[in-house]
């Protein structure tokens, strides 16, 4: 699929410097170029690449003072990067096929309500009392259990399980093969010390602007809700577990543990394959570094954690630099020994 330089000038309300004309077909780096990519300039630090490459359009910013000529054509505009991420944005939608309209291959229950702008592919299923708002797009092979909420303008990418009574708010992102309400994980052991199901009867709530990645797995409350927060984003393959709550704009790393109960607050940061203990707080803007292991309570806001059980990020820095020189420590301490019982040897 080609664009014209003047087609996407239009998108951008840019400045067009150059040949109106120039077709461009994917997004490039600025140093590798190629006839028919488009490319951005927003560090200085690759300015440099502005006058050698071959990208046939480049987004600069509308001030941009040229020091030699430049062969692709230009856009200029006053947010670089945030015009650059529209036309990702605008490529990435042209490429995917997305599904327009109801395909008649979709199985959807005649109580479900549909608005009138949603989009359903291929083999994709609806149940019962399910209610989907304006411009909401399911790709194929996706099921909607009973009940569920969904809100405008949300994508469904194939493969995402939405299980009954979920809520998911406007604007959200579910990436393929994602599954929400599924049941949390809740057993019980009886008198004879065989584990009997917990049947889990709450519900999953995402609010707006949620971004779930792909084999990411949300499970119901075992009573009540687990929440998720408006504008969290989580990475692949993040389990959270049974009534959880994340307060909004919190982002999480790929391989993350939540177990349930655990509360975690807004603008908090979780590196990749964190684990979290159940039923614990997590304060507001905590920063927590990869391959921690939280087993207790974060109290003080705006820290960072380290280590597994984790520290304070500077103590665990702190004590791994410690936890190196031990063996160094040890012969020296081994030696030390053997020099005092030589000593109390010629004493005695």
């Amino acid at each position: 699929m080609q664009f014209s330089a003047q087609e996407l000038a239009a998108i951008l309300g840019a400045d067009l410097e150059g040949n109106p004309e120039v077709k461009v077909n994917r997004p490039g780096k600025i140093e590798e170029g190629g006839p028919g990519t488009i490319t951005f300039l927003a560090n200085p630090k690759y300015e440099p690449y502005i006058y050698t490459t071959t990208a046939s359009v480049v987004v600069v910013d509308r001030l941009f003072l040229a020091k030699g000529p430049i062969l692709a054509t230009l856009l200029r505009v006053d947010k670089v990067y945030e015009s650059f991420s529209r036309l990702l944005a605008f490529y990435d939608q042209a490429v995917q096929a997305r599904p327009q309209g109801i395909s008649p291959l979709a199985a959807i229950d005649p109580t479900a309500r549909l608005a009138d702008s949603v989009a359903v592919g291929r083999f994709s299923t609806i149940e019962r009392g399910a209610d989907i708002g304006p411009d909401v797009v399911i790709f194929d092979q996706v099921y909607i259990g009973a009940q569920v909420q969904i809100g405008a303008g949300t994508i469904v990418y194939p493969g995402v399980r939405i299980m009954h009574q979920s809520e998911i708010g406007e604007h959200c992102v579910l990436h393929p093969n994602v599954i929400i309400g599924s049941d949390g994980f809740g057993f019980t052991p009886n008198a004879e010390g065989l584990y009997q199901k917990v049947p889990q009867v709450g519900k999953v709530v995402l609010e707006n602007y949620v971004d779930v990645g792909a084999n990411s797995v949300i499970d119901r409350a075992t009573i009540g809700v687990t929440r998720i927060g408006e504008g969290v984003k989580l990475d692949n393959l993040v389990q959270i577990g049974h009534n959880v709550d994340i307060g909004p704009h919190t982002v999480i790393a790929a391989q993350t543990g939540v177990a349930g109960s655990t509360k975690i607050g807004r603008y908090c940061r979780i590196g990749g394959q964190v684990g979290f203990v159940g039923h614990v707080s997590i304060a507001d803007g905590t920063q927590i570094q990869a391959q921690s292991g939280i087993a207790g309570a974060i109290e003080e806001p705006n820290q960072a954690w380290f280590g597994s059980p984790a520290m304070p990020y500077r103590d665990f820095i702190r004590s791994h630099a410690v936890f190196k020189k031990l063996p160094a420590l040890y012969r020296q301490l081994h030696r030390l020994e053997q020099e005092l019982n030589q000593l109390r040897k010629r004493d005695e």
